[in-house]
Protein backbone atom coordinates (compact mmCIF):
# COMPACT_ATOMS: atom_id res chain seq x y z
CA UNK A 1 0.00 0.00 0.00
CA UNK A 2 1.22 3.28 -1.45
CA UNK A 3 0.58 6.06 1.58
CA UNK A 4 0.20 9.74 -0.17
CA UNK A 5 1.57 12.87 1.31
CA UNK A 6 0.97 16.95 -0.13
CA UNK A 7 4.96 16.22 -1.21
CA UNK A 8 3.48 13.97 -3.84
CA UNK A 9 1.38 16.11 -5.24
CA UNK A 10 3.68 18.95 -5.04
CA UNK A 11 6.66 16.68 -6.42
CA UNK A 12 7.55 18.07 -9.92
CA UNK A 13 5.35 20.91 -9.89
CA UNK A 14 5.82 24.32 -11.67
CA UNK A 15 3.52 27.26 -11.41
CA UNK A 16 4.02 31.18 -12.01
CA UNK A 17 0.82 32.81 -9.73
CA UNK A 18 1.29 36.71 -9.78
CA UNK A 19 0.08 38.60 -6.85
CA UNK A 20 0.36 42.06 -6.02
CA UNK A 21 1.26 42.59 -1.92
CA UNK A 22 1.52 46.16 -0.63
CA UNK A 23 4.26 45.25 1.74
CA UNK A 24 5.87 41.99 1.08
CA UNK A 25 8.23 40.12 3.49
CA UNK A 26 10.15 36.90 2.26
CA UNK A 27 11.98 34.31 4.25
CA UNK A 28 15.73 33.58 4.10
CA UNK A 29 18.66 35.58 2.82
CA UNK A 30 17.48 34.31 -1.17
CA UNK A 31 14.42 35.47 -0.62
CA UNK A 32 12.60 32.46 -1.96
CA UNK A 33 9.86 32.57 -0.09
CA UNK A 34 6.65 35.07 0.81
CA UNK A 35 6.42 35.63 4.42
CA UNK A 36 3.18 37.14 4.28
CA UNK A 37 0.52 34.47 5.84
CA UNK A 38 -2.82 36.52 4.12
CA UNK A 39 -1.49 35.89 0.65
CA UNK A 40 -1.71 31.79 1.13
CA UNK A 41 -5.25 31.47 2.06
CA UNK A 42 -6.04 33.35 -0.77
CA UNK A 43 -4.08 31.87 -3.53
CA UNK A 44 -4.58 28.63 -2.23
CA UNK A 45 -8.32 29.31 -2.81
CA UNK A 46 -8.35 30.51 -6.32
CA UNK A 47 -5.89 27.82 -7.30
CA UNK A 48 -8.15 25.39 -5.47
CA UNK A 49 -10.94 26.26 -7.14
CA UNK A 50 -9.64 26.29 -11.02
CA UNK A 51 -8.15 22.99 -10.56
CA UNK A 52 -11.64 21.68 -9.52
CA UNK A 53 -13.09 22.73 -12.46
CA UNK A 54 -10.17 21.92 -14.67
CA UNK A 55 -10.21 17.98 -13.15
CA UNK A 56 -14.19 17.27 -13.52
CA UNK A 57 -13.67 19.02 -17.30
CA UNK A 58 -10.51 16.96 -17.92
CA UNK A 59 -11.09 13.48 -16.53
CA UNK A 60 -8.23 11.59 -18.29
CA UNK A 61 -5.99 14.86 -17.63
CA UNK A 62 -6.93 13.85 -13.61
CA UNK A 63 -6.52 10.31 -14.25
CA UNK A 64 -2.72 10.90 -15.71
CA UNK A 65 -1.73 13.46 -12.58
CA UNK A 66 -3.55 10.53 -10.02
CA UNK A 67 -0.46 8.21 -11.98
CA UNK A 68 2.17 11.01 -11.54
CA UNK A 69 1.34 11.16 -7.98
CA UNK A 70 1.24 7.67 -6.84
CA UNK A 71 4.86 7.37 -8.81
CA UNK A 72 5.96 10.04 -6.74
CA UNK A 73 5.05 8.08 -3.71
CA UNK A 74 6.33 5.15 -4.89
CA UNK A 75 9.84 6.78 -5.53
CA UNK A 76 9.37 8.80 -2.20
CA UNK A 77 8.85 5.46 -0.15
CA UNK A 78 12.05 3.94 -2.35
CA UNK A 79 14.49 6.52 -1.25
CA UNK A 80 13.45 6.98 2.52
CA UNK A 81 13.79 3.27 2.63
CA UNK A 82 17.44 3.73 0.82
CA UNK A 83 18.18 6.65 3.02
CA UNK A 84 17.54 4.43 5.93
CA UNK A 85 20.06 1.89 4.70
CA UNK A 86 22.92 4.45 4.34
CA UNK A 87 22.08 5.62 7.71
CA UNK A 88 21.88 2.20 8.95
CA UNK A 89 25.16 1.27 7.18
CA UNK A 90 26.60 4.13 8.97
CA UNK A 91 25.57 2.79 12.35
CA UNK A 92 26.44 -0.93 12.19
CA UNK A 93 30.02 -0.04 10.20
CA UNK A 94 30.70 1.86 13.85
CA UNK A 95 34.71 1.50 13.39
CA UNK A 96 33.90 -0.43 9.90
CA UNK A 97 34.56 2.07 7.26
CA UNK A 98 34.09 1.31 2.97
CA UNK A 99 36.49 -1.15 1.81
CA UNK A 100 38.49 0.96 -0.64
CA UNK A 101 38.91 3.52 1.93
CA UNK A 102 42.34 4.07 3.28
CA UNK A 103 41.77 5.93 6.95
CA UNK A 104 43.87 8.39 8.51
CA UNK A 105 45.44 7.89 12.10
CA UNK A 106 44.24 10.94 13.73
CA UNK A 107 40.73 10.78 15.17
CA UNK A 108 40.60 14.77 15.40
CA UNK A 109 38.25 16.10 12.53
CA UNK A 110 39.68 19.13 12.72
CA UNK A 111 43.11 18.24 11.56
CA UNK A 112 42.24 15.02 9.57
CA UNK A 113 41.33 15.68 5.40
CA UNK A 114 39.91 12.88 3.19
CA UNK A 115 40.85 12.73 -0.82
CA UNK A 116 38.35 11.88 -2.94
CA UNK A 117 40.33 10.28 -5.76
CA UNK A 118 39.02 9.27 -9.35
CA UNK A 119 40.06 5.65 -10.14
CA UNK A 120 41.92 3.25 -8.04
CA UNK A 121 45.14 3.90 -10.09
CA UNK A 122 45.47 7.11 -8.32
CA UNK A 123 44.27 6.15 -5.30
CA UNK A 124 46.55 3.58 -5.17
CA UNK A 125 49.52 6.50 -5.91
CA UNK A 126 47.88 9.08 -3.64
CA UNK A 127 48.02 5.78 -0.50
CA UNK A 128 51.42 5.37 -0.91
CA UNK A 129 52.46 9.92 -1.16
CA UNK A 130 49.80 10.67 1.74
CA UNK A 131 50.95 11.75 5.48
CA UNK A 132 49.05 8.26 7.05
CA UNK A 133 48.52 10.70 10.39
CA UNK A 134 45.98 13.13 8.75
CA UNK A 135 45.36 12.07 5.24
CA UNK A 136 42.46 9.74 4.26
CA UNK A 137 42.15 8.41 0.47
CA UNK A 138 38.53 7.33 -0.60
CA UNK A 139 38.95 5.88 -4.46
CA UNK A 140 36.00 6.14 -6.74
CA UNK A 141 34.83 3.98 -9.72
CA UNK A 142 35.37 6.34 -12.81
CA UNK A 143 32.28 8.95 -12.77
CA UNK A 144 29.41 8.50 -9.91
CA UNK A 145 26.07 9.14 -10.96
CA UNK A 146 24.88 12.42 -12.18
CA UNK A 147 22.62 13.16 -9.17
CA UNK A 148 20.57 15.83 -10.99
CA UNK A 149 19.15 13.62 -13.10
CA UNK A 150 18.64 10.55 -11.06
CA UNK A 151 15.64 9.30 -9.05
CA UNK A 152 16.74 9.98 -5.53
CA UNK A 153 16.13 6.67 -4.65
CA UNK A 154 18.95 5.38 -7.17
CA UNK A 155 21.02 7.96 -5.54
CA UNK A 156 21.32 6.54 -1.84
CA UNK A 157 21.36 3.06 -3.82
CA UNK A 158 24.33 4.23 -5.65
CA UNK A 159 27.23 2.30 -4.04
CA UNK A 160 30.05 5.29 -4.59
CA UNK A 161 27.47 7.82 -2.77
CA UNK A 162 26.89 5.43 0.12
CA UNK A 163 30.87 5.10 0.66
CA UNK A 164 30.54 8.75 0.89
CA UNK A 165 28.12 8.74 3.12
CA UNK A 166 29.82 6.00 5.33
CA UNK A 167 33.70 7.65 4.79
CA UNK A 168 32.35 11.06 6.12
CA UNK A 169 30.16 9.67 8.95
CA UNK A 170 27.07 12.44 8.32
CA UNK A 171 23.77 11.26 8.04
CA UNK A 172 20.60 12.32 6.30
CA UNK A 173 17.31 13.13 9.30
CA UNK A 174 14.02 14.34 8.95
CA UNK A 175 13.49 17.68 11.33
CA UNK A 176 10.25 19.74 10.66
CA UNK A 177 9.19 17.60 7.63
CA UNK A 178 12.06 18.64 5.60
CA UNK A 179 15.17 16.29 5.08
CA UNK A 180 18.31 17.78 7.14
CA UNK A 181 22.11 16.50 6.97
CA UNK A 182 23.48 16.20 10.53
CA UNK A 183 27.15 16.43 10.27
CA UNK A 184 27.98 15.95 14.16
CA UNK A 185 30.07 13.20 13.50
CA UNK A 186 31.48 14.20 10.56
CA UNK A 187 34.93 12.47 10.52
CA UNK A 188 37.41 15.15 8.62
CA UNK A 189 37.14 18.92 8.28
CA UNK A 190 38.39 19.10 4.78
CA UNK A 191 36.99 17.20 1.82
CA UNK A 192 39.35 16.73 -0.80
CA UNK A 193 37.85 16.17 -4.58
CA UNK A 194 41.37 15.24 -6.24
CA UNK A 195 40.83 14.38 -9.83
CA UNK A 196 43.11 14.53 -13.03
CA UNK A 197 43.42 17.88 -14.58
CA UNK A 198 42.03 17.15 -17.92
CA UNK A 199 38.27 17.37 -19.42
CA UNK A 200 37.40 14.12 -18.28
CA UNK A 201 38.72 15.25 -14.39
CA UNK A 202 37.04 18.52 -14.62
CA UNK A 203 33.75 16.53 -15.45
CA UNK A 204 33.99 13.96 -12.38
CA UNK A 205 34.56 17.27 -10.37
CA UNK A 206 31.55 18.68 -11.48
CA UNK A 207 29.51 15.99 -10.84
CA UNK A 208 30.89 15.38 -7.07
CA UNK A 209 30.12 19.07 -6.68
CA UNK A 210 26.88 18.75 -7.91
CA UNK A 211 26.19 16.02 -5.28
CA UNK A 212 27.29 17.72 -2.84
CA UNK A 213 25.52 20.74 -3.27
CA UNK A 214 22.35 18.80 -3.51
CA UNK A 215 22.43 16.69 -1.07
CA UNK A 216 25.53 17.72 1.57
CA UNK A 217 25.26 21.58 0.65
CA UNK A 218 26.15 22.70 4.80
CA UNK A 219 29.65 21.11 4.17
CA UNK A 220 29.94 23.58 1.69
CA UNK A 221 28.53 26.34 3.39
CA UNK A 222 30.50 25.47 6.45
CA UNK A 223 33.77 25.80 4.49
CA UNK A 224 34.69 21.96 4.33
CA UNK A 225 35.28 21.07 0.48
CA UNK A 226 38.13 21.67 -1.64
CA UNK A 227 39.55 20.81 -5.07
CA UNK A 228 43.42 19.90 -5.47
CA UNK A 229 45.48 21.57 -7.78
CA UNK A 230 47.69 19.15 -9.43
CA UNK A 231 50.25 20.24 -12.12
CA UNK A 232 49.70 20.02 -15.77
CA UNK A 233 53.48 19.74 -16.76
CA UNK A 234 57.05 18.83 -15.03
CA UNK A 235 60.17 20.58 -16.63
CA UNK A 236 63.42 19.20 -16.12
CA UNK A 237 66.79 20.10 -17.28
CA UNK A 238 70.20 18.09 -15.69
CA UNK A 239 69.35 18.00 -12.10
CA UNK A 240 66.67 20.98 -11.67
CA UNK A 241 62.81 20.90 -12.60
CA UNK A 242 60.15 22.98 -11.94
CA UNK A 243 55.90 21.75 -12.18
CA UNK A 244 53.80 24.01 -14.14
CA UNK A 245 50.03 24.35 -13.83
CA UNK A 246 49.12 26.54 -16.56
CA UNK A 247 50.83 26.50 -20.77
CA UNK A 248 52.06 30.15 -19.85
CA UNK A 249 54.28 28.48 -16.57
CA UNK A 250 55.82 26.29 -19.24
CA UNK A 251 57.15 28.61 -21.39
CA UNK A 252 58.26 30.60 -18.55
CA UNK A 253 60.17 28.05 -17.10
CA UNK A 254 61.17 26.65 -20.34
CA UNK A 255 62.72 30.25 -20.28
CA UNK A 256 63.99 30.48 -17.15
CA UNK A 257 66.83 26.94 -18.13
CA UNK A 258 68.04 28.93 -21.57
CA UNK A 259 65.55 27.35 -23.87
CA UNK A 260 63.12 28.30 -26.74
CA UNK A 261 60.18 26.80 -28.74
CA UNK A 262 62.22 26.00 -31.21
CA UNK A 263 65.93 24.63 -29.46
CA UNK A 264 64.85 23.14 -26.36
CA UNK A 265 68.62 23.26 -25.16
CA UNK A 266 68.10 19.78 -23.75
CA UNK A 267 64.81 20.52 -21.69
CA UNK A 268 62.58 17.61 -21.31
CA UNK A 269 58.78 18.63 -20.32
CA UNK A 270 56.62 15.61 -18.89
CA UNK A 271 53.11 16.20 -19.57
CA UNK A 272 51.06 14.58 -17.11
CA UNK A 273 47.70 13.35 -18.50
CA UNK A 274 46.64 12.04 -15.21
CA UNK A 275 46.87 11.19 -11.41
CA UNK A 276 48.33 8.05 -12.33
CA UNK A 277 51.50 9.38 -13.98
CA UNK A 278 52.94 10.57 -11.14
CA UNK A 279 54.51 8.39 -8.28
CA UNK A 280 54.16 8.80 -5.01
CA UNK A 281 56.89 11.55 -4.29
CA UNK A 282 55.69 13.65 -6.52
CA UNK A 283 51.90 13.22 -5.80
CA UNK A 284 52.89 14.43 -2.16
CA UNK A 285 54.86 17.04 -3.01
CA UNK A 286 52.73 19.11 -5.69
CA UNK A 287 49.56 18.21 -4.55
CA UNK A 288 48.96 16.57 -0.80
CA UNK A 289 51.66 18.85 0.89
CA UNK A 290 50.15 21.36 3.17
CA UNK A 291 53.00 23.23 2.83
CA UNK A 292 53.68 23.27 -0.66
CA UNK A 293 50.47 22.75 -2.52
CA UNK A 294 47.51 24.60 -3.88
CA UNK A 295 43.70 23.75 -3.56
CA UNK A 296 40.73 25.84 -4.58
CA UNK A 297 38.09 25.97 -1.51
CA UNK A 298 34.73 26.15 -2.74
CA UNK A 299 32.14 28.56 -1.19
CA UNK A 300 28.85 29.52 -2.38
CA UNK A 301 28.17 33.46 -3.00
CA UNK A 302 24.65 33.46 -4.91
CA UNK A 303 22.62 29.71 -3.98
CA UNK A 304 20.19 31.00 -6.51
CA UNK A 305 22.31 31.29 -9.27
CA UNK A 306 24.57 28.02 -8.15
CA UNK A 307 21.33 26.28 -8.24
CA UNK A 308 20.62 27.36 -11.61
CA UNK A 309 24.32 26.87 -13.25
CA UNK A 310 24.06 23.29 -11.40
CA UNK A 311 20.41 22.73 -13.21
CA UNK A 312 21.80 24.24 -17.09
CA UNK A 313 24.75 22.06 -17.01
CA UNK A 314 23.70 18.58 -15.15
CA UNK A 315 20.03 18.37 -16.32
CA UNK A 316 17.96 17.25 -19.13
CA UNK A 317 17.61 20.98 -21.30
CA UNK A 318 20.07 20.95 -24.21
CA UNK A 319 19.93 24.03 -25.40
CA UNK A 320 20.67 26.07 -22.85
CA UNK A 321 23.77 23.85 -21.63
CA UNK A 322 25.09 24.28 -25.87
CA UNK A 323 24.47 27.54 -25.49
CA UNK A 324 26.89 27.99 -22.33
CA UNK A 325 29.28 25.81 -23.46
CA UNK A 326 29.88 28.04 -26.72
CA UNK A 327 29.69 31.18 -24.93
CA UNK A 328 32.37 30.05 -22.61
CA UNK A 329 34.93 27.72 -23.96
CA UNK A 330 37.83 28.56 -26.12
CA UNK A 331 36.65 25.63 -28.74
CA UNK A 332 34.52 23.33 -28.55
CA UNK A 333 33.22 20.97 -30.68
CA UNK A 334 30.65 18.57 -28.32
CA UNK A 335 27.47 16.84 -28.65
CA UNK A 336 25.82 17.78 -25.40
Amino acid sequence: MVFLSSEDFREGLTAIVSVKVPEPQFKGQTKGELGNSEVTGIVSRACGEALKYFLEENPKMAKRIIDKVILAATARNAARKAREMVQRKNVLAGGGLPGKLSDCSSKDPAESEIFLVEGDSAGGTAKQGRDRHFQAILPLRGKILNVEKALEHKIYENEEIKNIFTALGVRIEEQDGERVLNIEKLRYHKIVIMCDADVDGSHIVTLILTFLFRYMRVLVEQGYVYIAAPPLYQVKKGSKSVYCWNDEERKDAIAQYGGSPDNMGGIKIQRYKGLGEMNAEQLWETTMNPDERTMRKVTIEDAVEVDRVFSMLMGDEVPPRRKFIEENAVYANVDV
